[in-house]
């Protein structure tokens, strides 16, 4: 049996190591809440984008737009977004294992500096590595996305896909992955952006809706040229705010588990130092008593 000096300090280390947990698992609860709202506060916009593109889908030839022309995928472009800190569960991990799976030639573009560690650790091709700050903005997602679309128009990928984190539940984080590039079909985008927006998948189309008597000046064609490449940016950017959302999520689980595993285990030093204690007291008391049977 260890000494009561040993399981004390073990005792101290421990109350330590909960007390930090604790706090972690606190601040995560906050930051996991705030990045909730921010995803669920793109929805008016993804509703609003898929009006406008269900009406110019009626008003085009989408042959003509390049996001729309596809090609012979040899090289794949990805888009990989992680964390930038770790005592996150497996969320990273199950990331990496939906990459190992790809043995397809792929470039990546990562978000996060675990993920751009993992890319490096593992030789893949890295095209560039951002940061995963907690205040991303539109404007910095926004540069990620503007990057993969020139590698896509360049030819250098042919594909522009995203992995990440999709946010379920507070328990629950699932890798997925997306190809943004090339697009089917506006159709399908519209398809997109109302589920995104928590909308049904066709909505009815009334005769003198708000769709038949939208105008686009100067013309459909140029508001479709524009507006694609914003659709690209603000879905790479809900992406962000999902894994972000999933990042602070598997964080405060994490540490609210090794929090409990903490307490379990205080409790069970605390019964070994009292037992430890008691055959401590009882050692020395039939020591004495021996003592004065001997002098006696």
């Amino acid at each position: 049996m260890a000494s009561t000096r040993d399981i004390r300090r073990r005792i101290k280390s421990v109350k330590n190591t909960r007390q930090i947990t604790k706090a972690m698992e606190l601040v995560a609860a906050s930051k996991m809440k705030k990045a909730q709202q921010a995803a669920l506060a793109g929805r008016p916009y993804a509703e609003l984008m898929a009006q406008m593109l269900g009406a110019l889908a009626e008003r085009v030839e989408e042959a003509q737009h390049p996001f729309l022309v596809k090609r012979e995928v040899k090289v794949r472009g990805i888009i990989l977004i992680t964390s930038d800190k770790g005592l996150c569960g497996p969320l990273n991990a199950n990331l990496f294992k939906l990459v190992t799976e790809i043995k397809t030639p792929a470039k990546y573009a990562v978000i996060g500096r675990k993920g751009a560690q993992f890319i490096a650790r593992t030789r893949r091709d890295l095209l560039a590595d951002f940061p995963a700050s907690d205040r991303a903005t539109f404007a910095d997602i926004k540069v990620v996305a503007e990057f993969m679309v020139k590698q896509f128009l360049e030819g250098n990928v042919d594909t522009v896909e995203v992995i990440w984190p999709r946010f379920r539940n507070t328990l629950v984080q699932v890798p997925a992955a997306m190809t943004l590039l090339p697009l089917s079909s506006v159709h399908e985008v519209v398809s997109d952006l109302r589920h995104d927006a928590g909308l049904a998948a066709a909505a009815p189309k009334p005769a003198g809706g708000p769709d038949t008597q939208m105008l686009f000046e100067p013309d459909a064609a140029s508001v479709l040229e524009s507006l694609l490449p914003l659709y690209l940016n603000r879905e790479v950017y809900q992406h962000a705010l999902d894994a972000k959302a999933s990042e602070h999520s598997a964080r405060m689980v994490a540490m609210k588990t090794a929090k409990d595993n903490a307490t379990k285990l205080l409790g069970d030093l605390t019964l070994e130092y009292n037992k430890a204690r008691q055959a401590g007291i009882t050692q020395e008391i039939l020591e004495i008593a021996a003592a004065q049977f001997a002098a006696s």
